[in-house]
């Protein structure tokens, strides 16, 4: 189920906000210019579908988008556990490293959550907004807004991420270590949620 936490910058381990109504969610967003929705994500994914048949089983959904939102582009980030490479633990960490430092895009960032879950971490108004998403939820982050990512040490999830641009994922990271203070999904998940 889909949580918010709020927290001040100041006291990472005091929530000031929990949220798991839809409409809560998307009130306690609003002022931060983002945007939650719930989907219906119902298409059932082989573990090996590529990214093409993602994006072929969610075609209507994200032309939709595309055309009320105007993006131009969209592709798929899907981790899943295999228990046959022996390799795995380190491409999860190498993969939910590159999310984690604060960062802002230079356009919107959209997520269509198909699989499992994430959370992202929003920062602003001298608030730290943790959203953890789960399937079947839309998250739209506006441009510049600093935020971070966490899939969590043994990630499994899948979404689908619509852009403005052909350039794809493109971070700008703030340097701040303000992600490091507050806990990480995979503590939330057994504190908070």
């Amino acid at each position: 189920m889909s949580l918010l936490l709020q927290f001040d910058e100041s006291a990472p381990d005091q929530p000031r906000q929990r949220a798991k109504d839809q409409s809560e969610i998307a009130q306690l967003l609003a002022p931060l210019g983002v945007s939650f929705e719930r989907w219906n994500a119902g298409e059932t994914l082989p573990a090996d579908a590529s990214a093409e048949q993602i994006l072929r089983a969610y075609a209507s959904d994200i032309e939709r988008l595309k055309q009320t939102r105007g993006y131009r582009s969209a592709d798929v980030v899907r981790l899943k556990r295999n228990p046959n490479d022996p390799e795995w633990a380190q491409k999860a960490a190498a993969a939910r490293g590159k999310f984690l430092d604060e960062h802002t895009h230079a356009e919107d960032e959209v997520r269509f959550f198909v699989e499992g879950s994430g959370m992202f971490y929003l920062r602003g108004k001298g608030s730290v907004t943790l959203m953890l998403c789960e399937r079947g939820d839309l998250l739209s982050v506006p441009a510049g807004t600093t935020h971070w990512f966490d899939m969590g040490s043994d990630p499994e999830f899948c979404a689908i991420r619509l852009f403005g641009s052909e350039a794809g994922w493109v971070a700008n990271f703030t340097g701040d270590e303000i992600s490091s203070r507050f806990a990480s999904f995979d503590d939330v998940r057994k504190r908070w949620a």
